[in-house]
């Protein structure tokens, strides 16, 4: 049974830091490219960050670069968004994801993924 579990959201006000992580199982991790999305309330699922499954090639959106990177840790099955300087508009609750292919290259586009987690709520007030 493929898990996806993410941790680390919480409370943080404007200009702070909060560091997600998303623990694998079932899978073999270290084959899958990886993501991270992002939904806010009466808002579409958005594209946060991608990696490859070496992680040779990462990036993230144009809303969040400069201030979020992504990272992975095959040997732990770990994955992780480390969100600096965080503003009002980043509340979401964000979502790890493994790419539908193994072996596949990062994409940027929802459909590209058929794992997910629960997700974990990111609240940033000012």
């Amino acid at each position: 049974q493929v898990q996806l579990v993410e941790s680390g959201g919480g409370l943080v006000q404007a200009g702070g830091s909060l560091r997600l992580s998303c623990a694998v199982s079932g899978l073999t991790f270290s084959d899958y490219p990886m993501a991270w999305f992002r939904q806010a309330p009466g808002q579409e699922r958005e594209f946060v960050g991608t990696i490859t499954r070496t992680s040779s090639y990462r990036e993230v959106g144009d809303s969040v670069k400069g201030r979020f990177a992504i990272s992975r840790v095959n040997a732990k099955n770990e994955l992780y968004l480390q969100m600096n300087n965080l503003k009002p508009e980043d509340t979401a609750v964000y979502y790890c994801a493994a790419h539908s292919r193994r072996y596949g290259g990062t994409s940027r586009r929802l459909g590209d993924y058929d794992t997910w987690g629960q997700g974990t709520q990111v609240t940033v007030y000012s």
